[in-house]
């Protein structure tokens, strides 16, 4: 085994003249399969394909480095949107960047993809440009971008490149490859699965559905809704259609969703000779810091059903799951425990959702999932099918491998369709032995009118799903505290809501140490009612909170306990007409003292439980968040 050639030594060294494929990327170089260029790049050498890796570059002269490839050049802003991984949803610039050696932050350009692929076109004229990952997936419509305000559109116009490869894209860019190392024109590739191309509009195919226009979504937020419904209808392998776009004289054409991969396809391409590490080259600036969140982690899964609004993995991944086999997850396993720096501890196994391991009915592979349904939201859909049973296996086995001590998953449960299950032997192994102390959920709200903006199932079955968690920790002797994930700010949420929220929050103990503003990322359902206010499934409107004042009080709330939100506190309460809550009984989020000035900075006391012992960010000794 050994890196893909990222210099024109190496390259040489392999005694190639020129590449077949260079593929550029926003992140640093890192050779392990929960990175998209590790998984694309080994599929290509798997393929018989030389392929060579420009990571981050900054001046012409990094993307001549190979020359000029055989076939052409694949094209991706790394592991996450470039705009995400520069800028907070305050759109405050971030400090660093995981994806870069040493966390650097400003190695990638915004809008890389962009970038980078004009860039190509101007070193390189006419080569072959494929743009994909995440960046490019789920800005292939005409979409609201966040940090300019307005609607840009589709990145395969912004960008000047060939083809857009959205979604996992293992079995689209064989296909691509292939087609273009027989001596295809990348202008005849226009009948692929899971890619988008451009024409002159006098070239439009006649079938499928036809979004409006570029120009009408920019004019017209009913429009942008309409067109938002539209994608998201079709994005089904099995009965999605192509779907069109008029942007000026060229259409943008989306063929259907690729097939997913089956579970031999999967197994396949998680047994290539990864180095399962970031390259040598980046030892002495400190190493690159996203992998060591997944260096020990298996993903087992692909696709999520629980298609939450404000998620991509739906519109990028898909609703189908798509599973590995338990010997090919136990086969990594094996190869975790040989890594020189394992220390017995699996730290995951999991995947977008880490507990599903099947569709969620058994009717999806002929008929597909259902258009404009949720399966677990805002109740689990009365055919929902549960089993743990294979995921239950795996994990025992997994126990068993010499050199394993411990299993943990710490990817996304959806504790709703665990409650589904009739059988609480996965519930209970769980709590008993793959919780490191804590578990992380996320409830989002207890709003009904925003959980169901937000797709999310009602509050009661997070309330369900405490209790048992409690109970299970109890029976099998140990103290843990559970981490509920949750959102201030999104589409539907009135102040009102928030102060529901921060009123159930303290009735239960709960005291979020951190809490989420709504990121309006691009192509969620969410992100269209943000830019919008009409909520594209229903096309009605929904009040969105937008002003900075309005959404700092919703955030205050969440954590009603910090002395510096007292005043934010106070000012919703009032707005809210809830009052009620400010005063000295154990319901009231401020104490009527907090009405009066303080009358001195260092006149401070100790907050204390009930038992008068000082708060340690536990609760009633179970919960800490």
């Amino acid at each position: 085994m050994s890196f893909l050639p990222v210099t024109r030594e190496e390259m040489l060294a392999l005694q190639w003249d020129a590449p077949d494929f260079v593929y550029v990327t926003g992140d640093a170089y890192v050779d392990h399969p929960s990175f998209g260029v590790a998984i694309i790049t080994r599929v290509l050498e798997n393929c018989g394909y030389r392929v060579a890796v420009i990571s981050q570059p900054q001046k012409d002269a990094d993307y001549q480095v190979f020359g000029r490839p055989k076939y052409g050049f694949f094209v991706s802003s790394g592991n996450i949107d470039s705009m995400v991984a520069h800028y907070t949803v305050a759109k405050k610039r971030r400090s660093t960047d995981a994806y870069t050696a040493g966390g650097v932050m400003g190695r990638r350009p915004d809008r890389a993809v962009i970038v980078y692929s004009k860039t190509i076109r101007r070193l390189y004229g006419d080569v072959p440009i494929v743009i994909g990952g995440l960046e490019a997936s789920l800005r292939r419509f005409a979409h609201y971008d966040y940090w300019d305000d307005a609607v840009r559109p589709s990145i395969l116009i912004d960008s000047g490149a060939d083809l857009i490869s959205y979604g996992m894209g293992e079995k689209q860019t064989k296909i691509i490859a292939d087609r273009l190392a027989s001596g295809e024109h990348i202008s005849e590739l226009r009948d692929i699965r899971g890619t988008c191309y451009k024409v002159p509009v006098t070239q439009t195919p006649y079938e499928g559905a036809e979004c409006p226009s570029f120009d009408n979504v920019v004019n017209s937020k009913t429009e942008y809704a309409r067109s938002c419904r539209i994608q998201h209808k079709w994005q089904d392998f099995v009965y999605g259609k192509v779907i069109k776009q008029r942007h000026g004289k060229m259409m943008l054409v989306q063929n259907p969703p690729m097939e997913p991969l089956n579970t031999q396809e999967l197994d396949a391409v998680y047994a290539l000779p990864y180095e399962r590490t970031y390259h040598p080259m980046y030892e002495s600036k400190g190493g690159v810091p996203g992998i060591q969140e997944v260096e020990f982690s298996i993903c087992h899964n692909r696709g999520c059903f629980g298609d939450c609004n404000f998620c991509s993995i739906a519109f990028h991944q898909g609703r189908y799951i798509t599973s590995r086999s338990k010997e090919s997850v136990l086969d990594e396993a094996k190869k975790l425990t040989a890594l020189k720096n394992f220390k017995g501890y699996i730290h995951d196994v999991g995947g977008p959702t880490a507990n599903f391991r099947k569709p969620s009915c058994s009717k999806q592979a002929e008929h597909g999932l259902c258009p404009e349904k949720k399966c677990l939201a805002p109740t689990p859909c009365k055919n929902l099918e549960v089993d743990h049973t294979e995921y239950i296996e795996i994990l025992r086995e997994l126990q068993k491998i010499p050199k394993v001590k411990k299993v943990f998953i710490r990817s996304g449960i959806r504790y709703d369709y665990m409650l589904c299950d009739k059988n609480d032997e996965f519930f209970k192994q769980l709590v008993a032995n793959h919780v490191s102390g804590q578990i992380k959920v996320a409830p989002e709200h207890c709003s009904a009118a925003v959980l169901d903006k937000m797709g999310k199932p009602y509050i009661d079955a997070y309330i369900e799903f405490e209790k048992r968690f409690f109970k299970y920790s109890g029976q099998a002797g140990k103290e843990q505290y559970i981490v509920p994930y949750l959102m201030s700010s999104h589409p539907g949420c009135t102040i009102k809501d928030a102060v529901e929220l921060a009123a159930f929050l303290k009735k239960r103990g709960i005291r979020p140490e951190q809490v989420q503003d709504f990121y309006p990322t691009p192509g969620t359902i969410s992100t269209c009612m943000f830019y919008t206010g009409i909520d594209p499934l229903t096309m009605k409107e929904v009040y969105v909170p937008t002003k900075s004042h309005d959404k700092a009080m919703q955030r205050a709330l969440l954590q009603y306990f910090l002395p510096q939100n007292k005043n934010l506190v106070r000012e919703a309460l009032k707005l809210a007409g809830r009052t009620d809550l400010i005063g000295n009984t154990k319901d009231c989020l401020i104490n009527s003292f907090d009405e009066r000035p303080a009358k001195s900075k260092t006149n401070t006391r100790t907050n204390t439980n009930k038992k008068g012992r000082a708060s340690n960010g536990k609760t009633n000794g179970k919960r800490k968040n």
